[in-house]
């Protein structure tokens, strides 16, 4: 997908540009890069995603989000997905509909694996491939139901 903004493009201000994402974060266990395209940022992640990088991810995608309307997490190169990234994405779905954002994730295997035991519900906006997390920004989004309706 081809880099259509970067930082200090028309429509960031100038306070944020000093938070956009436009470098990859890393560390020792996982790499997070984000790709800018006509509709949507991808988010990629690679390796293992855990207690020790939970929080970055969050906070990466929260700075992202910030310039995007429309997220896809690509979570397909994630070889460990602990409880803490599960976590993540919970503090991800909130903090994305709080400002409004619609997102996506891409699972690897690691990520459904943990995915069919913490989240049976479907809480969590899970696409099967990039195509499939692409058409679902077209669809209306669905509203949780906090207080359930009397039979």
């Amino acid at each position: 997908m081809p880099v259509v903004r970067t930082a200090g493009s028309a429509g960031a201000t100038a306070g944020a540009d000093a938070a956009f994402p436009s470098q990859p974060w890393e560390n020792r266990t996982a790499r997070f890069t984000v790709h800018w395209g006509p509709s949507a940022a991808v988010i990629a992640a690679h390796g293992e995603l855990d207690a020790a990088n939970a929080g970055q991810l969050a906070d990466y995608v929260q700075r992202c989000a910030a310039f995007s309307k429309l997220l896809v997490l690509d979570l397909s190169g994630v070889e460990f997905f602990g409880t803490a990234a599960f976590s993540a994405l919970h503090t991800i779905n909130v903090r994305c509909a709080g400002a409004e954002v619609r997102w996506a994730v891409v699972p690897s295997r690691a990520v459904s694996r943990l995915l069919r035991i913490c989240d049976p519900e479907h809480a969590l906006p899970i696409a099967e491939s990039m195509d499939a997390a692409m058409a679902a920004a077209d669809e209306p989004r669905r509203l949780l139901q906090l207080v359930p309706q009397s039979r």
